[in-house]
């Protein structure tokens, strides 16, 4: 990985301090680190050379450690307690990711991440210094997560409510600005009822109307012709003649007597035909103008609301339906109303008690501050979590900045505008401390949290450093001697060139050899004994 060919470290519990020339190659190791964790970070990592560079950390992750739920989610067993990170960047930029040994995403490994180092530096990048994340962190610290979920759901249900409202009154408000004419339309079909096939049906009947004048004169022949002056009473004649001299004819008219008995039959019922059309085209000249008024008043209508004539009845619901919503609007409407003010009140409960909780936890947290800054030489140094009112949101209705002010009677203001950098570092140790007092198992890496402090200070840093690794891991990169001098393990970073490359090493100290390099902190390359017995003074007897 870019100056670093092959390493192998193994970081111990407790404090383990890194120290080394500035360009040594500090820096890069904590990217590697963080590549291998998923952060964001060095874009290329790849040594001059080589086609990829590969990192693996190694975790162990005891009962109940938070790591196990995402493993858990992401499908990965947990052997043993122990976790395996790996992940290799090609020379073209390709990234690949692992955890014992199944392929993972990039958001399964930072979602790990995250519960097992924690990345803090005067340059914090992780939101100590945004006060947009404060809230999130005095959360954490209240351990909030549960209430906010819960006011999350009341926050989910009160908009719901208010969608629901707006939009009926949006259809009642639509539906009031045609209320004439959808109590004009409803009126005006309600007079008329059509029916599905009416229309149809009075065309025909029209039609027949129009046209019975024109054939009635010749029915009414047909009529006669067919009657007792025509063919009924010639059929009668031929029978009834035929019928007196049949027995004479030798059984010779049997046949023509059953034809003209058929015949009859047919004339009957050709004549009930004919009778029942005369029926039918029997009307009174009125009939047909009121058949012709309904008609056209269909038709009328549904040109009007431009639907089909059998779609006037279905149509018509549909109007008596908007009627409807609109005549009972006052009541839904109430009932809505009724439900959005039962889900403010839900909301407001659980907002408040959350601004309760943070303004109670605020309080905490600030005292738990000043325990911390006491032995960091800012007791002077006042720092407040202010917990103020803003817009409405799913997680309550608070702001949250972090202030601090740096002598008694100074006004407070912002962490990262009022505070120094050697008091900001000190400031961003104690909130980190306070911050992370409840994660259990989590790795802490600081970068260069000593820089702008020396002498007493740092001394007092170191020491509180070394109390907060004394439960778990601390990493420290630090220029400073005496929080070197307080670390349990103790690596040195040297950079060593050749013609052809440059590499960085990484080499754990022994006894002696954690002196010297104090020493060489202390009095710079030349070390004398007076720097080595200053060392010793330094580090913990």
């Amino acid at each position: 990985m870019l100056i670093i060919d092959r390493l192998e470290l193994s970081f111990q519990p407790g404090l383990n301090v890194l120290t080394g020339e500035t360009g040594a190659g500090k820096s890069i190791l904590l990217d590697s680190l963080g590549f291998v964790l998923g952060w964001r970070g060095r874009a290329e990592l790849v040594r001059a050379g080589a086609e990829q560079g590969e990192v693996t950390a190694a975790f162990d992750l005891p009962l109940g450690h938070a790591g196990r739920a995402v493993l858990s989610e992401a499908g990965i067993e947990v052997e043993d307690g122990e976790v395996i990170l790996r992940r290799i960047n090609t020379r073209d930029g390709r990234k690949t990711a692992w955890i014992n040994d199944r392929r993972v995403s990039g958001e399964v490994l930072r979602n790990l991440s995250d519960t097992l180092v924690e990345l803090h530096g005067q340059h914090d990048d992780r939101g100590l210094l945004n006060p947009r994340g404060h809230r999130q962190m005095l959360d954490d610290f209240a351990q909030l997560a549960p209430a906010i979920e819960k006011t999350r759901g009341a926050w989910r249900a009160l908009s719901a409510a208010q969608k629901a409202l707006t939009a009926a009154e949006a259809r009642v408000a639509e539906a009031r600005a045609e209320e004439e004419y959808l109590r004009h339309a409803v009126s005006e079909l309600d007079a008329l009822m059509p029916e599905a096939g009416e229309e149809a049906a009075l065309d025909t009947q029209r039609r027949m109307m129009q046209a019975a004048e024109k054939i009635r004169a010749d029915i009414v022949r047909a009529r006669d012709i067919l009657g007792l002056q025509g063919a009924e009473g010639a059929v009668s004649d031929a029978t009834r003649w035929l019928g007196g001299v049949s027995d004479k004819a030798e059984g010779g008219l049997d046949s023509a007597l059953a034809a003209l008995e058929r015949a009859a039959l047919a004339l009957d019922e050709a004549q009930q035909g004919v009778e029942g059309c005369l029926d039918q085209l029997s009307f009174n000249p009125s009939e047909l103008d009121d058949v012709e008024e309904r008609l056209f008043a269909i038709r009328g209508l549904a040109r009007k609301h431009n639907v089909l004539p059998d779609e006037l009845g279905p149509f018509a619901d549909e109007l008596r339906g908007r009627l409807a919503l609109l005549d009972g609007s006052a009541k839904d409407l109430k009932a809505l109303q009724g439900d959005l003010m039962t889900a403010q009140a839900a909301y407001d409960a659980g907002a408040t008690r959350l601004t309760a909780a943070r303004t109670k936890a605020a309080k905490a947290l600030d005292k738990a501050m000043a325990a911390e800054l006491a032995p960091l030489k800012m007791e002077r140094a006042v720092f407040v979590t202010e917990v103020v009112d803003a817009e409405a949101g799913p997680e309550g209705r608070d702001a949250v900045a972090f202030t601090v002010a740096t002598n008694p009677g100074a006004p407070a203001g912002p962490i990262n505008k009022i505070a120094s950098g050697g008091e900001l570092s000190r400031f961003l140790l104690a909130l980190k401390v306070c911050l992370t007092s409840t994660d259990a198992g989590l790795t802490m890496i600081f970068d260069e949290i000593d820089r702008g402090v020396g002498g007493a200070t740092a001394d007092a840093v170191g020491r509180r450093l070394a109390e907060l690794a004394a439960g778990g891991q601390v990493l420290v990169v630090t220029h400073s001697p005496q929080v070197a001098a307080l670390g349990g393990h103790h690596w040195r970073v040297e950079k060593r060139q050749t013609k052809t490359e440059t590499l960085s090493t990484v080499t754990p100290l022994d006894a002696e050899a954690r002196v010297d390099e104090i020493a060489r902190m202390l009095s710079g390359d030349t070390i004398t004994q007076a720097a080595r017995a200053a060392a010793r003074s330094l580090m913990p007897s």
